[in-house]
């Protein structure tokens, strides 16, 4: 997902996705990227305002900004808290253009806000669809919509004008990228028009969470995933060049990213999200009281 600039409004993810490469950053809290990043949540209650305030800048350069690059903004906590939402209504005011990134069929609750600012080519969706099958959604996504759900969400997005990217994310190798083409598939016919994915990522202390889970879960081809992820890692579990962690190297690497190429081909989805409108942003005025420019 290229992007500049990001706003996550969430420190962990009720999702409880086992794969989730933003588990570590909770270590740096001083708490587990287990099940203390799943259940120890952190908002960030003034960052429409703090939004408002850092696109108001003398100098600052509109770039497309992207929520969800971390942590899904519209995980559970979201219906109540509605800090996305409030985050959306500053980008709105002020015709920033922006991307989202989620699993959740919750961002259909703004689509007032998201049709308003597709229509303005200021906004785009990408829905993350690990995999079709619902079983091992569940196992790997335990608190996360389903697979259905999501593709509802990208066909009433669709539907409604706003361009959806599919993230066919993470590819794990022997465990669910044989559903490559299935997931491409389903989400072309709901209506999404690009694709992109993203090779596994286990970073730090995801490293040991993913295998231990990978062997209650599927004892029978745990050392196997393990296996092919090392040959797409230069035999560890993980690379964290830039560039190479999202898309491995090696002949299995390769493969997978072929097929990802012929698949899109065939359904006709780019591998790029539509551009967006960076012209026109209005910067926010200074607040009442506040010292005014010379000039109007």
């Amino acid at each position: 997902m290229p992007f500049e600039q990001s706003i996550n409004p969430y420190k962990g993810c009720e999702h409880g996705c086992v794969y989730c490469f933003a588990r570590s950053s909770h270590a740096y809290l001083g708490l587990s990227p287990g099940l203390d990043f799943e259940s120890r949540l952190f908002s960030k209650p003034d960052a429409p305002e703090r939004l408002r305030k850092e696109i108001g800048r003398p100098g600052y350069r509109v770039q497309p900004l992207a929520l969800g690059a971390n942590t899904d903004p519209y995980q559970p906590v979201e219906r109540r808290l509605s800090l996305t939402r409030r985050l959306l209504e500053v980008l709105t005011d002020h015709e920033h253009p922006f991307t989202i990134a989620t699993k959740s069929d919750l961002v259909l609750r703004d689509l007032d806000l998201l049709t308003a600012m597709a229509d303005k080519r200021l906004a785009a969706v990408l829905v993350s669809l690990t995999t079709v099958d619902p079983d091992l959604a569940r196992r790997m996504e335990p608190r996360a919509p389903t697979p259905a759900r999501r593709l509802t969400a990208i066909r009433k997005l669709s539907r409604s004008g706003v361009p959806v990217t599919v993230l066919a994310s993470p590819m794990i190798p022997g465990l669910n990228d044989s559903e490559m083409e299935a997931i491409l598939e389903a989400s072309s016919e709901a209506g999404a028009r690009s694709a992109r994915y993203i090779l596994i990522r286990l970073p730090r202390e995801v490293k040991d969470l993913f295998a231990e889970w990978l062997e209650a879960e599927h004892s029978d081809r745990a050392s196997r995933v393990l296996s092919l992820i090392r040959q797409t890692r230069g035999g560890q579990l993980y690379d964290s060049r830039f560039g190479a962690r999202v898309r491995g190297e090696g002949p299995y690497a390769e493969m997978l990213e072929k097929r990802f190429t012929v698949a899109c081909k065939r359904l006709e989805l780019s591998d790029q999200p539509p551009p967006l409108d960076t012209t026109r942003f209005r910067a926010p005025r200074p607040d009442d009281g506040a010292q005014g420019s010379l000039f109007p």
